[in-house]
């Protein structure tokens, strides 16, 4: 209950597979290069990949959907970070971080870029859907696999990223649930948490971010979430079919499942509002051959088909449209906290972490709440498979592993010792020492002080009454910017 990522989807991802702190392996922003080490926005060679651990003990390795720790996503550009070069036996996914799902871009199979239209190991009998073909693909690498050899996978959804797009009877299993509007929703899931015991029975609400009673188009706005949970669903129905072909090849029950989420509520609005902007009789453009690609990036500017993508005021799910679901409902999504995605509060940086291990974990259904971090994943991933994390890999050093096994807090709800968790994204930066986390919005903040046990949705400041406190808690901090890379907010993009 109290597992944290990195808010951000790139150093996430790099703080996942590597089992260090973002900046350490060069992704301490996102996909640009910014002149300093701790952000060129690819993995840099003094890290090794989980999959590149234990390939080295004879798993066989894959993977299913968003790779993003790499700048280059092009067809005729470098691969050397692609997965295949960073320990994956086979790969399916996008090589960029966001896209349409009914065509993403940067879409690889092994390490061939390809598109949908001509991909002839994947041509579903319903139009395509990214969620859909990252669960199947996935699927089919566990019902192609060795069952005498032990395996590693990693399954990367962009659900529930923006844009919004879902399937028309997804979406339709969620018509009203949200017309109620974003205090009542908010209300009825801290209600939810508490009897679930998520978090404390006297968690208090963080501040409201919209008032529904104000929003003009209610039929719209609830749409936005209806098509979000739509994705959720979708996400959920082939994590499903993941885990039944796990039970068919009769690897389910030693098989160690993670779930997890990379950044918390996305504040973002993704070119949603403005004045309304329905669909044109035809399509602007020309339809696209199918084996160029559609676009580079995240926003298309047509369907293959030639229709425009629309963004502004639209009823979100179709392959032609292109909004995020706002602020007031990621408000809603980080019950009871505060902030969103970018920010190191708890809303940015919060997700449960749920775990599957039959054969392992012999309490089911059971909360743990010892505080852990992605970097955590892969000293738990060494520690399963009895692997040996290097100090030298292909000729280079190889920085110590940050993270600490998770095994004795998972199987005995023992402690995680270790001195201190800590953040930086875009000067937003935190510490957790214990039950004490020091916490500052941006470059020029000031330190806030939290007793997290007590006061999980950081509401009351304890900063002014203990100056001794956050003096002494900014000083690691600071050892650690040092030690890790990490420089004052804004660096500089590295010019062309």
């Amino acid at each position: 209950t109290r597992f944290y990522n990195t808010a951000r989807c790139c150093p996430t991802r790099a703080s996942l597979l590597t089992g260090l702190y973002p900046h350490q392996t060069g992704v301490g922003h996102m996909m640009k290069d910014r002149g300093q080490d701790g952000y060129r926005g690819d993995l840099n060679n003094n890290c090794v990949t989980i999959a590149e651990v234990l390939k080295q003990a004879g798993y066989a390795t894959y993977m299913a959907g968003k790779w993003h720790v790499t700048k280059h996503n092009k067809v005729d550009g470098p691969k050397f970070n692609w997965p295949l070069h960073r320990g994956f036996d086979r790969f399916y996914g996008t090589i960029h971080g966001a896209g349409s799902y009914w065509e993403p871009s940067s879409l690889v199979r092994d390490d061939t870029m390809i598109t949908v239209p001509t991909d002839k190991e994947y041509q579903p009998k319903e139009a395509y859907y990214y969620t859909d073909a990252i669960s199947d693909n996935a699927s089919r690498f566990i019902n192609e696999h060795d069952a005498a050899k032990p395996f590693f996978m990693y399954v990367a959804y962009t659900a529930a990223h923006w844009p919004m797009h879902a399937r028309e009877r997804d979406i339709a299993k969620y018509k009203g649930k949200y017309d109620k509007g974003y205090e009542a929703i908010r209300k009825r899931r801290l209600a939810k948490m508490k009897s679930l015991g998520v978090v404390k029975p006297d968690a208090e609400m963080s501040e409201q971010a919209g008032d529904w009673s104000k929003v003009e188009d209610k039929k719209w706005e609830a749409a936005c979430m209806e098509v979000y949970a739509a994705m959720v669903d979708s996400m959920d129905e082939g994590i499903g079919r993941i885990v039944k072909s796990l039970k068919d090849k009769g690897l389910f029950e030693n098989t160690i499942i993670f779930y997890l989420q990379d950044n918390g509520g996305c504040a973002e609005g993704a070119g949603r509002g403005g004045k309304p902007n329905p669909r044109k009789d035809k399509p602007s453009f020309e339809p696209v051959p199918p084996e160029q690609q559609l676009y580079f990036g995240s926003v298309p500017k047509q369907t293959r088909d030639g229709w425009e993508v629309r963004r502004g005021h639209v009823m979100p799910g179709p392959a032609d449209t292109f909004i995020g679901y706002g602020k007031n409902w990621a408000n809603v999504s980080n019950t009871p906290f505060r902030e969103y995605k970018h920010w190191v509060h708890e809303g940015g940086i919060s997700t449960p972490l749920i775990v599957s291990w039959p054969a392992g974990i012999k309490t089911r259904g059971r909360l743990r709440h010892q505080p852990g971090h992605l970097i955590d994943i892969m000293a738990t991933c060494i520690d399963a498979a009895g692997a040996n994390y290097p100090k030298e890999y292909k000729g280079k050093h190889i920085k110590p592993m940050e993270g600490k096994s998770l095994l004795p807090a998972l199987v005995k709800d023992k402690p995680v010792q270790r001195e201190a968790i800590f953040w930086e994204h875009e000067g937003n930066r935190a510490i957790r020492m214990g039950k004490w986390k020091l916490v500052a919005k941006g470059r020029k903040g000031r330190w806030e002080l939290y007793d997290i046990e007590a006061d999980r949705s950081e509401l009351h400041d304890l900063a002014d009454a203990q100056p001794g406190r956050v003096k002494q808690m900014a000083d690691v901090w600071e050892a650690y910017a040092k030690r890790t890379n990490v420089i004052p907010w804004p660096g500089k993009k590295k010019k062309k």
